[in-house]
């Protein structure tokens, strides 16, 4: 049984996912503000955070960034709103996924469970004897094995998802990657967000790798290729 928070100023909105999550076998807690939910958090260990973003007392992407200082656990964004801009915002944070309101709570649930599935089969998954793995060209500096990132002498710290498709793209580097390959080895076969998610993360990528984002290549038509 996962355990889920649900963090809306809206009580008709907590009560509509919690009776869906509760059909579905989940224990639900909810939180009204995001300062309840950082002191839930910090006595509760909970498999997944539903977060809406605008509440009075600290809205939901400050919140998230306080939880993000200790824990890992899965974030799905609920907004009013569908700019890229917050997207891109939520992506660069560490959220998980993006749901723009109104929403479907049967997808709502069928969401939860893909990110929980990815979760618990990491999880499950038995650590290896692995050796330290490493990427350098030039200035760019990839440890695979501590999750590190360093581009010119300086860390950049990247969301977990953002961590996910780099190193991926690094370790299939030369290759044609198509769009649905990439969404589904990342995200998962069963992903239900917006296939702009992708491209969200790319350009987010490039951001980062400042001078050297020309080695994430656009394939036209098809997906990207690192060269390297």
């Amino acid at each position: 049984m996962y355990k889920i928070l649900v963090v809306d100023d809206e009580t008709r909105i907590r009560e509509l996912v919690k009776k869906y999550a509760i059909f579905e076998g989940y224990d639900v807690i909810g939180a009204e503000n995001g300062l309840m939910a950082i002191e839930l958090c910090k006595n509760t260990n909970f498999d997944i955070i539903i977060m809406d973003v605008m509440m009075p007392e600290l809205d939901g992407f400050s919140t998230v960034k306080e939880i993000r200082k200790s824990s890992k656990v899965p974030v799905i964004m609920l907004s009013a709103r569908g700019e890229e801009y917050d997207k891109i915002h939520g992506f660069e944070i560490g959220v998980d996924d993006y749901v723009v309101k109104p929403f479907s709570p049967k997808e709502l649930m069928m969401r939860i469970e893909a990110i929980m599935k990815r979760c618990v089969s990491k999880g499950d998954t038995a650590p290896e004897q692995e050796l330290h793995e490493t990427y350098e060209r030039e200035g760019l500096n990839i440890d695979f094995t501590a999750r590190l990132i360093y581009v010119d002498g300086v860390r950049v710290d990247l969301s977990p998802k953002e961590y996910d498709l780099l190193f991926y793209l690094v370790k299939n580097r030369n290759i044609a990657l198509s769009r649905d390959r990439l969404i589904e080895e990342i995200w998962g076969y069963d992903f239900f967000g917006d296939d702009r998610t992708l491209d969200t993360h790319i350009k987010m990528l490039r951001k980062y790798l400042g001078q050297y984002s020309n080695l994430i290549v656009t394939l036209r038509g098809l997906g990207y290729r690192f060269e390297g």
